[in-house]
């Protein structure tokens, strides 16, 4: 009892000595360490909290108190070209606005995937299941280089462009574990979710990609001034639907930006034993094309920027490679080990991990403090854990609604089910 209040009377006298630096009302940074000991001290665990809320108050306050760079100027990698006689910037420009919003985006696209490896290990979430951790700056970069009129499909690895399309974390995890609140009410999963403008998720390797010719030509015969963002795999890159659909935009000059997502694994396949030609931005031989580093979300941003602005042009489609990294499997029925090293999947996670990239720019030239960053992070949990906790809790469809949504708009009609004598009523 005596160590205890000994502990208490150097942690209050701590905190009570005369601010300095101007920072009135905020505790000392040794005050702060010692906070961090109370467990070891024996202090009861509410002042743990206590501490630790008073801790973040006083964090926000030293945030609050700071003079940081409105904007900071980066160099990013030159993109490989393929016809093209100029590509995208070398340099850009990131406002701190800007920088905050991406790293919040990919901490939660970084976030939602792993809870959803734990609800599918804890048999949740069931069936196929693909996560893109490792390639935030992938789909966060691309929605950061396009309008939110533009247009995006893509393979069965969604859930970080479903959430960058303007679908909630809740919605996302619901549909994952097959609940009614879900952004496909519970019946589409993993691989079917949609959002405006944002048309999946698609089950059957490849198949997207003439599909999102067909939008970039809906675009084109509309007069709207939009384009597709069409991506597909380095697995899915030897399909012959995707040169065929090369042609037919490359003929009608359609404003599709084909996107090749390398992550150098088709299933468990690496790109150098499934390709005879890795230079997958050169695949569509008469189309331009640009390989991009995929691990930097201002590499991506400013690729994105080039090559909208070249199919609004009217000059018809454009290639782009992302070479990125998933740190998961395939899918959730493959531990990734087998056909690579774990020593492969850290070192480019020290060295490449695209929210440590860019949360190391942020930092070192005065965009953000890094007690800024973790309070984001410790926000982006708390999101996550409520959303897991109603994609938990929600009910599922009943069986009476397995017909509905057919068609978006056509008056009730009736569903045969397995055989005659079941009926279904679909209500759009």
């Amino acid at each position: 009892m005596r160590k205890m209040l000994a502990a208490v009377s150097r942690v209050l006298s701590g905190a009570s000595q005369k601010p300095r630096h101007g920072f009135a009302m905020l505790p000392s940074l040794v005050s702060i360490s010692r906070l961090k000991q109370s467990s070891q001290l024996g202090l009861p665990k509410c002042w743990d909290y206590s501490y630790s809320l008073k801790t973040r108050q006083a964090s926000r306050v030293l945030v609050a108190s700071r003079n940081f760079a409105n904007d900071a100027t980066f160099e990013i990698k030159k993109c490989d070209l393929h016809r093209l006689e100029e590509g995208p910037p070398v340099t850009t420009v990131l406002t701190r606005e800007d920088g905050l919003k991406y790293y919040r985006m990919m901490q939660t696209v970084r976030r939602m995937e792993l809870k959803a490896d734990q609800l599918y290990k804890q048999k949740i979430i069931r069936g196929f299941c693909h996560l893109c951790d490792g390639q935030e700056a992938c789909c966060v970069g691309l929605e950061a280089g396009i309008n939110p009129t533009d247009h995006l499909i893509t393979a069965y690895r969604a859930h970080g462009f479903t959430f960058t399309r303007g679908l909630s974390v809740r919605e996302i995890l619901a549909e994952l574990t097959g609940r009614k609140g879900g952004c496909a009410k519970g019946k589409g999963g993993s691989m079917h979710m949609y959002a405006k403008n944002f048309y999946g998720g698609n089950g059957i390797v490849g198949a997207q990609v003439p599909l999102g010719a067909g939008i970039a030509l809906a675009c084109k015969y509309n007069g709207k001034d939009e384009v597709c963002l069409t991506l597909y795999g380095d697995g899915a890159a030897n399909q012959g639907q995707i040169f065929e659909a090369y042609n037919m935009a490359a003929l009608w000059k359609l404003p599709c930006i084909f996107i090749c997502e390398n992550n150098r694994y088709g299933m468990g396949t690496s790109v150098e034993r499934a390709a005879a030609s890795t230079d997958y931005y050169k695949r569509g031989d008469f189309i331009p094309g640009l390989r991009v580093d995929g691990m930097d979300i201002l590499c991506v941003r400013e690729a994105t920027k080039f090559a909208a602005a070249y199919c609004r042009s009217g000059k018809g489609p454009i290639l782009m490679e992302l070479q990125t990294y998933r740190y998961h499997g395939h899918s959730m029925s493959d531990p990734g080990v087998s056909y690579r090293t774990r020593e492969e999947i850290q070192e480019v996670r020290s060295k490449s991990d695209p929210i440590m990239l860019l949360k190391d720019r942020m930092v070192n030239s005065n965009l953000a403090s890094v007690e800024e960053l973790k309070e984001i992070d410790v926000e982006v949990r708390k999101e996550i854990e409520d959303a897991a906790q109603f994609a938990t809790a929600d009910p599922e469809p009943p069986l009476e609604e397995l017909g509905y949504h057919i068609y978006s708009s056509d008056p009730p009609f009736e569903v045969r089910g397995a055989n005659q004598w079941i009926k279904f009523k679909s209500v759009s």
